[in-house]
């Protein structure tokens, strides 16, 4: 049994195998139980626990082993989500961390990456997407809100334009991968401006299973693991 002296919450254990269990680590109580309360309005999804601090999270993630952890990036002074990620993440490396902030800066960004977060989403975002953020997440994706995949992009774009690796200026649409069908270099064309999989279903007039199914294949082909290893992939040539 773990207890603490201090706000944190531990919610029912895993009931289902069909479930996703969700961990949320946010220092701004009003946020916190707004998080808590959709992750509980869902059947899919159930609540594994949730803190406000950084001594709370290292010790409460490791005890729980949710799917899924929402991770603030401030939790009050001199404490910092991305730091319980980079400590934790090497050792639990089948626990999926999703930031879930206000921050958009690029150093954020890209420190969290680094540091082992699976996925990148903006506090405004819609409930339901922040939702279908998490499906994508627990079925293999890495969800970043629009803004947030943009910058992912340009920084590569950039980066290979720099080193002489990208003829042009980006324009929003990159040459096809030769190794991936047209299907699959569409598919991956909208991963890399931040959709979400409903979002490309509904572009293309396909199902999200097919698009699932198409991801699958373009991450085998590819030989990658998640959605900025494939962008990566999809501008380095």
């Amino acid at each position: 049994m773990v207890e603490f002296n201090y706000p944190s919450k531990i919610h029912k254990l895993k009931l289902s195998a069909m479930s996703i269990s969700v961990c949320i680590v946010d220092d701004h109580l009003p946020i916190r139980n707004a998080l808590e309360q959709l992750i509980l309005s869902s059947d899919e999804f159930e609540l594994a626990g949730s803190c406000a601090e950084f001594r709370e999270a290292i010790v409460l993630i490791p005890a729980l082993q949710p799917d899924v952890v929402l991770m603030d990036i401030n939790l009050g002074e001199d404490e910092n989500g991305i730091d319980i990620i980079r400590e934790l993440k090497p050792k639990y490396p089948e626990i999926l961390f999703m930031i879930c902030t206000v921050y958009d800066d690029d150093e954020k960004i890209f420190d969290a990456l680094h540091a082992g977060a699976n996925g990148y989403i903006l506090k405004k975002t819609n409930p339901d997407r922040l939702l279908e953020a998490i499906r994508e997440l627990k079925e293999g994706g890495a969800p970043m809100s629009s803004q947030i995949a943009r910058k992912v992009v340009n920084v590569f774009q950039y980066a290979y334009c720099a080193n002489g690796l990208w003829p042009g200026s980006f324009s929003g649409k990159a040459r096809p991968l030769p190794v991936l069908s047209n299907r699959e270099n569409e598919i991956l064309q909208q991963l890399a401006i931040g959709l979400l999989y409903k979002e490309i279903a509904a572009n293309l007039y396909i199902s999200q299973e097919t698009v699932r199914k198409h991801v699958y294949h373009i991450y085998e082909k590819l030989h990658v693991g998640n959605r900025v290893e494939a962008i990566n992939k999809y501008f380095r040539r």
